[in-house]
């Protein structure tokens, strides 16, 4: 009756029964929070635990059923780890090698053409966790002079117990589409030390609602546009047949309004997490509480930067965070810093999944995020330039510069969400490989002006 209830649901909404699935069980979280700040807050941290490994595991069962083993298993192999091997850089890399295989494996059976809603779409999630579980965990080791401030703040002095690792990976507000959190600050929460008032609930309602209102409007805004640019429409004979500009035009509008799932999720879900307490992050300058600990988003900014860079810095936060602190600060016995970043943004390609798209995705962001540092480079070297931005012209330029940054954030995330190599090489033909033809041009240009200027 339920499954009944749920396909109708979804035919009316005009939806994917999984999305449906999906979005409710991230609104869930907030009466899962009001029990817990209505009933549970004062109780002991065992029942706190079983309660947030009851309901995060009621979500995963009625999201994917059965195949809720695969988080369990991956649970239980890494407390094992954790007790068996020890503070040592063995139990780390056997961590992860073991939670990444795990997660690839589960791409390559479960991979489709299509962008499905399935088991790996939380244990992407999970595996960051557990991974992060087991760093956290070799630092709390370490003396702790040789720790960073990042590290000192997360590192684990005891040994968690299967309980608190059960109830850290299943907490409601975090296990379907993160944020990322430590378990120390897990921790912190079970022990009402995540409060702006000591060891009383939090005043986090207000905060809480206004990240529910902001992601219900951009919700709003998707469902409204995303009918009017689906990803199918690339690989029609009607896009091929539109004029170059409408192409172009098209995949930035396309990127923007397909990107705002995301951030409607995210802003959602950081309202439930508000509203338990994780995300009070202390007290601000000004004496108030702050509650962005558990902020994936910088919505203000994500709109209004006219910068690759900007886009990146205001997006999915606590995921780009924990790769800074986890891959890249940690390969700097690499001694390249560019080598560090190229390793990085491969982490994270595979960890999103095995299709080529990603790759493509990745590779073009590293070269675009170069790119642009260079000619922010350029023109703080030029007062010329520089008068010009400053200009009563800049309005015109921003413009611009919204144009080509938001293009240019569409430009890979076709390869992101068309996935094989068929699909976006067609898309990519179809605007005539407008991001090569622009590095091919400037290579010519260079060369011209090179044998014009002679031997150096």
């Amino acid at each position: 009756m339920a499954a009944s209830l749920m396909e109708n649901l979804a035919e009316y909404l005009g939806s994917p029964e999984p999305a449906v699935r999906l979005m409710l069980s991230i609104l869930t979280g907030y009466p899962f929070a009001l029990v817990y700040r209505k009933f549970l807050f004062h109780q002991s941290p065992s029942v706190i635990h079983l309660f947030h490994v009851v309901s995060g595991l009621s979500l995963a069962v009625f999201n994917f059923g059965c195949q809720v083993y695969h988080s369990a298993l991956c649970i239980i192999i890494q407390f094992l780890l954790l007790r068996l091997m020890g503070r040592t850089v063995t139990g780390v890399l056997t961590s992860f090698i073991f939670q990444m295989t795990y997660l690839l494996i589960g791409y390559y059976y479960t991979a489709t053409e299509e962008y499905d809603i399935k088991w790996t779409m939380p244990h992407c999630v999970l595996t960051l966790k557990l991974i992060g579980l087991s760093f956290d965990y070799y630092d709390g080791g370490k003396d702790p002079s040789r720790l960073s401030t990042e590290q000192k703040n997360s590192a684990l002095p005891n040994t968690p117990s299967l309980l608190e690792v059960c109830g850290f990976s299943y907490f409601y507000g975090g296990f379907l589409v993160g944020p990322q959190f430590t378990l120390r600050n897990y921790l912190h929460l079970v022990s009402r030390e995540m409060t702006d008032c000591p060891g009383q609930v939090p005043n986090s309602t207000v905060p809480a609602l206004k990240r529910f209102c902001l992601g219900s409007f951009f919700l709003l805004i998707f469902t409204i546009f995303q009918p009017y640019y689906p990803d199918s429409y690339f690989l029609t004979d009607e896009f091929e047949a539109q004029p170059f500009w409408y192409r172009c035009v098209y995949i930035l509008l396309w990127a923007k309004v397909n990107l705002y799932k995301y951030v409607t999720c995210w802003l959602i879900t950081e309202g439930v997490c508000i509203l338990s307490g994780l995300g009070y992050n202390g007290h601000g300058e000004d004496g108030q509480p702050k509650w962005d600990a558990c902020a994936n988003m910088r919505v203000w900014i994500y709109e209004t930067t006219p910068l690759f860079t900007g886009t990146i810095n205001s997006f999915n936060i606590n995921t780009n965070a924990w790769v800074a602190r986890h891959i890249f600060k940690r390969l700097k016995f690499l001694g390249n810093k560019m080598a560090s970043q190229m390793a990085t943004l491969f982490f994270l390609a595979i960890w999103h999944g095995l299709h080529s798209g990603y790759l493509l995705c990745f590779s073009l962001e590293f070269i675009i995020v170069n790119v642009e540092k260079q000619a922010q480079a350029i023109v703080k070297d030029s007062p010329k330039l520089m008068a010009l931005a400053n200009s009563p012209l800049y309005p015109l330029l921003y413009i611009v510069q919204q144009f080509i940054h938001w293009l240019f954030m569409g430009y890979p995330l076709v390869a992101f969400c068309l996935f094989t190599y068929d699909k976006w090489l067609k898309v990519y033909s179809s605007v005539h490989w407008c991001l090569g033809k622009q590095r091919q041009t400037k290579k010519r240009t260079r060369e011209k002006w090179v044998s014009l200027s002679g031997p150096p």
